[in-house]
């Protein structure tokens, strides 16, 4: 009896851990996280705000308290 002849077979391809991270996002990203994802990322620019709008003040008041009256 004779083996059956092999045939050459496509390999598989693995799936990358980027593209199985990527499947995890898409299934929790479902369920209320692109909204989460929204929110955190509108706060982290209302932050960078706050931070320049601090920054200006604080330059403002250390100006104020640097400068010497001039006479008039």
């Amino acid at each position: 009896m004779q083996a059956a002849p092999l045939r050459a077979t496509p390999a598989l391809s693995r799936p990358s851990v980027a593209g199985a991270l990527r499947a995890v996002e898409a299934v929790l990203m479902r369920n209320g996280q692109r909204t989460a994802r929204r929110n955190a990322w509108t706060s982290v620019l209302e932050d960078r705000r706050r931070a320049k709008d601090r920054y200006e003040a604080e330059y403002v008041l250390e100006a104020a308290a640097t400068s010497r009256p001039q006479a008039t």
